[in-house]
């Protein structure tokens, strides 16, 4: 079957500095794929290019959302490219603020992805706005509230819905649990678990925390330099990892 998402070769430098060298990766349908590595490693900027954050230098970004030929996200015009941004690929910021408008309620926040997906109901949407905050574990009394009063589990937990509530055939996080307490971390992890799982959400999520990567992905790629290192079932990679970078970064999270 055709992957959903499939990156070629995918380049891109940043001055003398290459963060992407001839990356390639498959993301199948209702699978969750994890990218682990240290930062400069160039997960990120893999996770940025796929959603059109950055403009890569070389390769293809194939996206196949039906069994018809794929299209390659690089070559599509911006108006396309931000409408599939609005629906059907969503992306869950490292840091909430750049996935909220922290000055709008909670309720908006959501709504203005609905907005933009068409729907002009106000009862329509304030009533699925109110179901999504339960979804993920917050208030729903709290849908006037603007993020800016919301924890940063809270925020980050808004951002998912805000992101989901479109139903996107793919979701991209990044970090989706950096800066977070152990504790708070748990609890947004257990929210994401639940909600892609029970959606069928396609994930690619980049994380430079093994621990996050392994309670999440079902296989993972291991990048170091730019470069993919290692891949394969997370379990796995993880408990016997063959090269040696790998091996050194389950040494590290091993060490309490």
């Amino acid at each position: 079957m055709t992957p959903l998402l499939s990156v070629r070769e995918l380049t891109k430098r940043y001055g003398d500095v290459t963060a992407c060298d001839g990356v390639s990766l498959d993301v199948h349908r209702g699978s969750i794929v994890g990218i682990v590595g240290e930062s400069g490693s160039g997960k990120t900027t893999v996770l940025h290019a796929i959603s059109g954050r950055v403009q890569s230098e070389a390769g293809a970004i194939l996206y196949a959302p039906d069994e018809r030929e794929p299209v390659d996200l690089t070559l599509l015009p911006e108006p396309q490219r931000r409408a599939l941004a609005r629906t059907e690929i969503g992306l869950v910021h490292q840091n909430p603020r750049d996935g909220l408008r922290m000055h709008l309620t909670a309720g908006a926040n959501i709504a203005e992805r609905l907005i933009d997906a068409r729907e002009r109901s106000y009862a329509t949407i304030r009533a699925t706005a109110l179901r999504w905050l339960e979804e993920v574990e917050i208030d729903p009394a709290m849908i006037d509230r603007p993020p800016e009063q919301f924890s940063g589990g809270m925020q980050q937990r808004l951002q998912l819905a805000r992101v989901l509530v479109t139903s996107p055939r793919l979701l991209l996080m990044d970090e989706p649990t950096g800066g977070l307490d152990v504790s708070v971390q748990a609890r947004l992890i257990d929210v994401i678990r639940s909600l892609v799982r029970r959606l069928r959400v396609t994930v690619l999520v980049v994380s430079h925390d093994i621990g996050v990567i392994r309670l999440l992905a079902d296989s993972v790629l291991v990048m170091r330099g730019g470069r993919v290192v290692e891949a394969g079932i997370t379990d796995r990679v993880l408990d016997d990892p063959m090269h040696p970078y790998t091996q050194l970064l389950v040494s590290a999270a091993l060490v309490p």
